[in-house]
């Protein structure tokens, strides 16, 4: 008998904020509203998405702009990260890192800080319901001007050390090269926070160079199209920099035609350290136990490789020492015990 994945100790460290949200929660609170819906968010759920085109990534930005939408009062906020809690919980994972714009919700929540503190205490409540270590990563977006990357870096950094590790780079790649925001991670990693910026996903390997040259990327968000490069990879192994692989996501924006073709087993075999990830379940349709199932079935990875899969995704996270050790403990543990 295959050893339950369920089982099998792991961090997740790339999941979006809105984009946890269970689907009948987006449904719910939509309707308590009177907010329409479009049909891929509904009847047509999951939405078919293709992103390696303008247009097919505005369609998917759109759709994601619908859903924050639902999220108007802060007893919102506690309810989705609860249920995301609870939802890693279920999947075997001890370690959650959420990443968060709070521009995007600063309107409706009284500004930067206070979206932020709202979602640092559900943070915490959840982290206390469901037996999940939650940490935030604040992200800015790409397609705004990198002053307001710097704004977020800052504000990141008063909360270091109190709920937030990391500081991101998100929306579309094609938009606002990375150099322009070198100030933003210059002051989070002087702040003491991660940098971790998306790259390597809609753009070539190019893109995840730069993450790591321009913004000192301690992990890259994605960073897939690394595996086209064999010297960036050998790069990325030596100084063991964590790509965030999302295999559901890659293949649902097209990326990857197959979950076949996503090249985590290249990545893998060439030492580069993987968290695999779900980043947007809501627009996916899957939630971080089907990567794992889909190294095992798709992409032929062992029990031992799986194992091994799940200790990177911990030491590349940011939970305190004695977490790290017990989960690490739990993976040992899992690869040499029998399942009846």
């Amino acid at each position: 008998m295959a050893r339950p994945l369920i089982a099998l100790p792991k961090a997740h460290l790339h999941l979006h904020f809105t984009g946890s949200m269970r689907h009948s929660t987006l449904i719910e609170l939509a309707r308590d509203q009177g907010l329409h819906l479009p049909d891929a968010l509904e009847q047509d759920w999951p939405p078919r998405l293709r992103a390696t085109d303008e247009r097919g990534w505005f369609r998917f930005q759109r759709l994601y702009d619908i859903a924050r939408s639902v999220l108007t009062r802060p007893e919102h906020v506690y309810r989705l990260l609860r249920e995301s809690a609870e939802d890693e919980a279920v999947a075997g994972s001890r370690w959650l890192e959420i990443q968060v714009d709070p521009s995007g919700y600063a309107q409706r929540f009284g500004g930067l800080t206070a979206t932020l503190e709202l979602t640092l205490d559900a943070a915490r409540q959840a982290s206390e319901h469901a037996g999940v270590g939650i940490a935030i990563v604040v992200a800015a977006n790409r397609t705004r001007h990198p002053l307001d990357a710097n704004t977020l870096a800052r504000l990141a950094t008063q909360y270091a050390g109190k709920g937030v590790v990391g500081f991101g780079l998100s929306n579309d790649e094609r938009r606002g090269e990375a150099r322009d925001f070198e100030r933003a991670f210059r002051i989070a990693k002087r702040g003491g926070l991660l940098a971790v910026p998306h790259g390597g996903e809609l753009m070539g390997p190019r893109s995840v160079a730069q993450c790591v040259d321009d913004l000192g990327a301690d992990r890259v968000g994605h960073g897939v199209r690394a595996a086209d490069d064999d010297r960036l990879m050998q790069r990325l192994a030596d100084r063991q920099i964590c790509c965030e692989i999302c295999p559901t996501s890659n293949v649902g924006l097209g990326v990857a035609e197959r979950p076949a073709d996503v090249p985590l087993r290249r990545l893998f075999d060439a030492g580069v350290p993987i968290a695999l990830g779900s980043d947007d379940p809501l627009l996916f349709g899957a939630r971080l136990l089907r990567q794992y199932e889909l190294a095992r079935e798709v992409l032929g990875f062992s029990d031992a490789e799986l194992a091994e899969l799940a200790r990177q995704s911990v030491r590349s996270s940011t939970a305190p020492e004695s977490v790290r050790k017990e989960l690490l403990k739990g993976i040992d543990d899992w690869l040499t015990s029998s399942f009846e």
